[in-house]
């Protein structure tokens, strides 16, 4: 049985996320997904999730492919979960290029490109630019 990791906070679930969990999900026979915690999303990327690591746990585990959710509880502890869960490969985002090729000692790194024109943060930013402006004209 061949095992398939992946991390990510998957904030505001959109088509790029399903993407890269189907694409990861059709690599091996079992996939298994790490969700940032909370803290941890706060530490990378300066902000706390739109959803609680809870709710973005039940979204990632109710998506058809995903075996297993654990919470990701610290960017150090990468290998540990490769090893924990036995994995044979680890899949990430291009945007992540060459940043877990240290790993290639535990398990097969692969990289998949991200869907064009997506992402939560631009998400996000467009929602409160769109509110701002709307407050405004009110």
């Amino acid at each position: 049985m061949k095992t398939v990791i992946t991390f990510g906070t998957f904030d505001i679930f959109h088509v790029g996320h399903l993407n890269i969990l189907r694409r990861a999900s059709e690599m091996g026979d079992r996939l298994v997904v790490g969700v940032s915690s909370d803290a941890l999303n706060l530490q990378k990327k300066n902000r706390e999730p739109i959803y609680s690591e809870q709710e973005r746990m039940a979204i990632v585990g109710s998506i058809k492919g995903v075996d297993a959710v654990f919470l990701e509880t610290s960017l150090e502890k990468k290998g540990d979960y490769i090893r924990h869960y036995a994995a044979d490969v680890l899949v990430m985002g291009d945007d992540w290029q060459g940043r877990f090729d240290g790993f290639r000692t535990q398990c097969e790194v692969c990289y998949l490109p991200r869907t064009p024109s997506i992402s939560t943060t631009s998400i996000i930013e467009i929602t409160r630019a769109t509110f701002a402006q709307v407050t405004r004209e009110c």
